[in-house]
C-alpha cells in the first residue's frame, strides 16, 4: 500500500503544555488555520518533573476521523506553513511510519540530519536512539495505542524513550525532515534536563520548502557523530539489525583511512584553528568532518551552503553540556571551517582507499550472552585479529559461572591447530574475602563457601583440568565488573543505572569500592596475552577503581541525575582486586576513557533496538532484591 492523496489526510493534534507556558502553547495551537490542535495540560503540574503525564493526555485526544495525530512541545518555534508540510509528510509517507519534524543538534540523529543535507535529500530514517519528540506525528490507531503501552512500560522513564520502546516493540520506523521545520526554543526545561545545555535543530528553515513532503528517505549505513565532546560512529551490523556505536578513529582504522586523516589533519594550514579551539576539540571535530566526507564521497557535491550551515551547529551539538551559548556560538565559524576542510579532504580520498585484511592470529570467541560475545569479537578484530571459528589458533571463552557453554568451549578448544585456551572469569570468585587489595594467589585449592565464588571458582578448575589432560594451555583472565553495552545486570552500574533513569534514589554504602573494566581494555588486555607466552596462568584485569559515591555520581552524569540515600549495613565488596601483575609481566595498562563506556552502557540500557527491556529491568531488579537479602 503506497503513500495517500493530501486530501485524503485528516490530521489532529494536542500541545503537550505545562501551565507555566500556557501562552506559547495557545500560540502554537492557533498557528493551525483550520483550528485542529488543542492544548492539553499536564494534570499534575506540582508533581516531580516528567512529560509522561502530559503525554497520556495529549496521545489520548486523537480525533475520532483522524487518519494523523500530531503532539507538539510547547517549548519549539514553528516554520511558516508549518501545518500544511505536516499534511503533505503524512500524504507522502508510507503507511504505518511515525514522522518527527525535528533533529537536535546535540543527538545522534542530529547527525543524520546533518548527512541528509549534505546529500540533498530532505527526510532520513533516525538510528538507534531516543525518537525526537519535540514535534512527532503518528499515525490514529497507533497514537491510540500508545497510552496502553505507556500505562503498562512508562514507569520513570524520559518520554522520549518510551516512546522509542513503543514503536520499537510494534517495528516502526522513525522518519524525519531536514531541514526540520521546528526549532527548540530556548525556554528553560521543565523535565529536569537543563543540565544537557543550549539544544536547538541541527539545521531549521523558517519558511517550509515546497518540496517538504516528497523525496527519498535513506537509512545511512555509517553515521559519524561528534556528542559529548567525542567523535563517534554508528555503523549498522550487517544481518544483526542493529548499530554499533564506536570511536571514529576506529571505523577510520577499519576503513584504511585514519593514517591519511591524520597526515591531513598535521598540515599547517590547520594549525590557527587548532590552537584556536584546542587540540582535543579540534581532533574530534577534524575526525567527524573527515569520516563524513568519506561516507559521502560517492554523492553529488553537497551545496556549500547548506554544508556550511550544518557544519556550524557541529560544535554547538557536541560541546552543548561543557559550554554556554555563547561560548559555543563563538567557536561555531571556527569548527565549521576546520569541518568543511575535513570533509573536502575525506570526499577527494574517500573512493580510493583499500580495505586492509586482518593479518593477526585466529580467536575463535565463544560465550558472551546477549551481545558482549560478538562486540568483543569486533573490538578483537579491529585489534588485527581474525574471529573465526575455522582453523583458529586460540578459543577464548566468556565464563558464566554456571558452567553454561562451557563444555561447547572446551570442545572448541580441543579442535586440531589450537594452542591456547583462554578463560575469562570474574573478580566474584574473590567474594567472600575479607576487605584488602587481592593478588591471583588469594584464591586457594579449596571452593569458596560464598555460593557465586564458587560457581566462578570451579570453571577455573575444570578449565586447567581440561587444559592438563588436553596439553593445550590454559590461562585465566579474572575480570572487573564490564562497563559499557551489553553488561550484565548484576553488576551495581546496571541496576544504578537502571535506578537513575526511573528517577528512583540510589542505595549506597559511603565505605564501598567498585572495580570496573572498560569492554575495549578487556578487549586489548586479551591482545597483550595472546602476544606473550604462556606464562602466567592467572591475571586480574581492571581499567579503574571508584568509590561508590563517586561512581554512582559519574552514572546519574551520563543518565539522569538522581538522589540517593545511605545504607546503615554494607552493599558492596570492601576488596578489591592486585592488578600489578599484568603490568609487570606484559606492559599491559588500561587506556580506554571510562567515561565513554559508562555513557555507552547508559544509552545502550535505555535505547537497545532489539528491545527486551522488561527483561533488562527484572534482571536488574532481581539483582538489588538478591543485595539487598
Amino acid at each position: 500500500m503506497g503513500p495517500v492523496g493530501r486530501d485524503e489526510i485528516k490530521l489532529s493534534g494536542a500541545v503537550m503544555a505545562h501551565p507555566k507556558r500556557m501562552e506559547e502553547a495557545r500560540r502554537l495551537a492557533e498557528a493551525d488555520p483550520r483550528g485542529r490542535i488543542l492544548v492539553t495540560t499536564d494534570p499534575d503540574p506540582e508533581g516531580r518533573p516528567t512529560a509522561l503525564r502530559t503525554a497520556l493526555v495529549s496521545w489520548g485526544c486523537v480525533a475520532p476521523d483522524a487518519t494523523h495525530h500530531l503532539v507538539l512541545q510547547d517549548d519549539v518555534v514553528l516554520a511558516e506553513g508549518f501545518y500544511e508540510h505536516a499534511e503533505q509528510a503524512a500524504a507522502a509517507a508510507p503507511p504505518g511510519e511515525a514522522i518527527s519534524l525535528y533533529g537536535g543538534w546535540e543527538a545522534r540523529n542530529g547527525a543524520v540530519a546533518r548527512l541528509a543535507a549534505l546529500s540533498g535529500t530532505t527526510w532520513a530514517y533516525t538510528l538507534q536512539e531516543h525518537v525526537p519528540c519535540q514535534a512527532l506525528m503518528l499515525p490514529a490507531e497507533l497514537a491510540r495505542e500508545y497510552g496502553e503501552y505507556q500505562e503498562k512500560h512508562g514507569g520513570g522513564w524520559p518520554y522520549d524513550v518510551v516512546v522509542q520502546r513503543f514503536l520499537n516493540e510494534r517495528g516502526v520506523p522513525v522518519r524525519f525532515c531536514t531541514p526540520s521545520t521546528v526549532q527548540h526554543d530556548a525556554l528553560p526545561s521543565l523535565a529536569g534536563n537543563a543540565y544537557h545545555g543550549f539544544r536547538q535543530a541541527t539545521l531549521f528553515t523558517g519558511q517550509v520548502p515546497r518540496d517538504a513532503g516528497a523525496g527519498d528517505c535513506p537509512r545511512f549505513p555509517v553515521v559519524p557523530f561528534y556528542q559529548y565532546g567525542d567523535a563517534r560512529c554508528a555503523v549498522r551490523e550487517v544481518g544483526a539489525g542493529t548499530w554499533e556505536f564506536i570511536e571514529t578513529e576506529r571505523w577510520l582504522r577499519r576503513a584504511g583511512a585514519l593514517r591519511g586523516c591524520r597526515a591531513a589533519y598535521a598540515d599547517e594550514a590547520h594549525r590557527p584553528a587548532r590552537q584556536k579551539l584546542g587540540e582535543r576539540i579540534a581532533d574530534a571535530v577534524w575526525l567527524t568532518g573527515y569520516a563524513t566526507g568519506i561516507v559521502l564521497s560517492d554523492a553529488a557535491e553537497p551545496d556549500r551552503v547548506t554544508a556550511a550551515a550544518v557544519w556550524e551547529t557541529l560544535g554547538p551539538g557536541g560541546l552543548c553540556e561543557e559550554y554556554t551559548a555563547e561560548e559555543l556560538l563563538a567557536m561555531a565559524p571556527t569548527v565549521r571551517d576546520l569541518a568543511l576542510a575535513a570533509m573536502d579532504e575525506g570526499r577527494r580520498v574517500g573512493g580510493t582507499l583499500p580495505r586492509p585484511a586482518p593479518a593477526g592470529h585466529a580467536v575463535h570467541v565463544t560465550g558472551g550472552a546477549g551481545g558482549f560475545g560478538r562486540q568483543l569479537a569486533g573490538t578483537l578484530t579491529d585489534l588485527g585479529f581474525q574471529v573465526r571459528q575455522e582453523g583458529a589458533s586460540y578459543v577464548v571463552h566468556l565464563g558464566t559461572g554456571t558452567g553454561d557453554g562451557l563444555d561447547e568451549a572446551l570442545t572448541a578448544a580441543g579442535a586440531p591447530g589450537v594452542e591456547r585456551f583462554v578463560y575469562v572469569g570474574s573478580a566474584a570468585v574473590y567474594r567472600g574475602s575479607a576487605p584488602d587489595e587481592l593478588t591471583e594467589d588469594a584464591v586457594g585449592p579449596d571452593a569458596p563457601r560464598d555460593e557465586v565464588a564458587r560457581g566462578w571458582w570451579e570453571e577455573e578448575r575444570r578449565c586447567r583440568e581440561w587444559g592438563e589432560s588436553a596439553s593445550v594451555p590454559v590461562q585465566v583472565l579474572r575480570i572487573a565488573d564490564p562497563v559499557g553495552p551489553y553488561a550484565p545486570a548484576s553488576t551495581a552500574c546496571v541496576r544504578w543505572v537502571d535506578l537513575a533513569w526511573t528517577r528512583r534514589p540510589l542505595l549506597l554504602d559511603p565505605q564501598g569500592v567498585h572495580q570496573i573494566l572498560d569492554h575495549r581494555d578487556l578487549a586489548d588486555a586479551l591482545r597483550a596475552v595472546l602476544a606473550a607466552p604462556p606464562a602466567e596462568p592467572v591475571l586480574n584485569v581492571a581499567s579503574a577503581l571508584h568509590g561508590e559515591v563517586e561512581l554512582a555520581g559519574l552514572l546519574a552524569d551520563v543518565s539522569r541525575r538522581t538522589p540517593w540515600e545511605w545504607s546503615q549495613q554494607p552493599l558492596s565488596p570492601r576488596w578489591s582486586m592486585a592488578t600489578g601483575l599484568i603490568e609487570r609481566e606484559l606492559g599491559w595498562r588500561p587506556t580506554a576513557r571510562v567515561m565513554e563506556a559508562m555513557r555507552a552502557l547508559a544509552q545502550w540500557y535505555a535505547c537497545d533496538i532489539h528491545g527486551d527491556y522488561d527483561e533488562k529491568a527484572d534482571a536488574a531488579e532481581t539483582a538489588v532484591a538478591s543485595l539487598d537479602a
